[in-house]
């Protein structure tokens, strides 16, 4: 058994709260994208096809995906630190490529970069403060986890809008990306020890869980062969489709309405602060109540808040559908990850963690998901036609009636 470390919140706050910071950082990368990305292909690129904008969300879930994979790998591998800090190195060209970027394609290719960034930082981040807590205390290591990530999207989603509407959709954002993935990095490198240690201490307190799993065992146990890995698994797929559409459809909603960017960016907000606040509750709740029951009631919220954005119009209305989904999110996303760690056992934590638990964004394809949760794929469809057939009942062409340079109205006002 390794010396000198114990498990737990109380003898580790110190590691714990710079992963904490660090996280922040981490969806403080994310959220500068969050507001005005689908603004710049209209309005700087002049790209009026909504599959071509919406490419940036689903390069972005694919690397991430695909990323958690790797990262659980790399973590068991080589290490926890040295896997965050090579996901802050490959988190640097990002806000470069926005900065610099010729055309609407390299910033779908700068976020796929994004996603591989967060895919390692954000799963390490995770897997680092489980290990320093232990398993009794998952929900609560999640919940801080996900509250200081959202919470820092949700507050670099309000400046980025401001410093949009003075600098230019995409210089103020970058500048602000170089400087928080430097900090990232730093940050990382100076103060965040491995947590490998924590792993043995923990597997040699509890001997009889250790198992080594091939991963082809854990893609069929979460996609098809474990029932619990596969309610999990389809249940966060689920949850980040309903991200994806705030993300890639709500902006264009707002300022079809004729909002300007400093309202788009303060109203993207509402829904991922919602989301970081609620966690700081929920995941600590999750260690108490069922957690099957949080994800389940999580759901229908989300379902009932998404069919109120595409429904209503109003300011009022729309800012408490935000919330509610947020409420929603926060029940479910921090409680998903939770139940994956009590599936996943010693060496197969950081592998199980994330990678087939909990963002399966782009797995959709595979045939035995159209079995699960009709009503929750009914609610989700319906949202998803209700607010594009609400956005394209808005016209966003030009005076001349074109759509080559289409450009919601009211956003530009902001930028003069």
């Amino acid at each position: 058994m390794p010396r000198g470390i114990q498990l737990g919140l109380a003898a580790n706050w110190r590691q714990f709260a710079l992963l904490v910071l660090v996280n922040g950082l981490v969806g403080a990368m994310v959220g500068l994208e969050r507001a005005v990305l689908p603004l710049v292909a209209a309005d700087e690129f002049g790209v009026a096809s909504r599959a071509a904008i919406l490419a940036f969300v689903a390069t972005f879930g694919l690397s991430k995906g695909l990323s958690n994979l790797v990262a659980g790998h790399l973590m068991d591998a080589r290490g926890r630190r040295r896997t965050l800090l090579i996901g802050w190195i490959i988190g640097i060209p990002v806000p470069i490529a926005v900065l610099v970027a010729p055309s609407w394609w390299w910033i779908v290719a700068a976020n796929a970069l994004l996603g591989v960034n967060q895919g390692l930082t954000w799963s390490t981040t995770v897997v680092m403060k489980i290990d320093l807590v232990g398993r009794r205390r998952r929900g609560l290591a999640m919940g801080f986890n996900e509250a200081a990530g959202y919470i820092s999207l949700a507050g670099a989603a309000l400046v980025s809008g401001y410093v949009a509407a003075n600098l230019g959709l995409r210089t103020g954002p970058a500048l602000l990306g170089i400087v928080i993935s430097l900090s990232g990095l730093l940050v990382s490198w100076l103060f965040i020890a491995d947590t490998s240690e924590y792993v043995r201490l923990e597997e040699a307190v509890h001997a009889s869980d250790r198992e080594h799993v091939r991963l082809g065992r854990l893609l069929r146990a979460s996609l098809w062969s474990d029932r619990g890995l596969f309610s999990v698994s389809q249940a966060g797929f689920f949850n980040n489709l309903n991200d994806s559409l705030a993300w890639g459809l709500f902006p264009f909603l707002f300022a079809a309405s004729g909002m300007t960017v400093r309202q788009i960016g303060a109203i993207s907000a509402i829904y991922p602060a919602a989301w970081g606040i609620g966690q700081l509750a929920t995941g600590a709740l999750s260690d108490r109540w069922s957690r099957r029951w949080m994800i389940v009631d999580g759901m229908v919220v989300q379902g009932i808040a998404l069919v109120s954005m595409a429904l209503t119009r109003t300011m009022i209305t729309w800012c408490a559908a935000l919330v509610a989904l947020g409420v929603g999110t926060a029940l479910v996303y921090p409680t998903l990850l939770a139940a994956v760690g009590d599936i996943a056992r010693g060496k197969i934590h950081g592998r199980l963690l994330r990678d087939v638990g909990c963002d399966c964004r782009r797995r959709g394809s595979h045939r035995r998901f159209r079995h699960c949760l009709l009503d929750t794929i009914t609610l989700v469809a319906e949202s998803v036609f209700a607010c594009v057939h609400s956005v394209e009942d808005n016209p966003m062409d030009s005076a001349a009636g074109t759509e080559r340079h289409a450009r919601p109205p009211g956003y530009r006002c902001s930028l003069v």
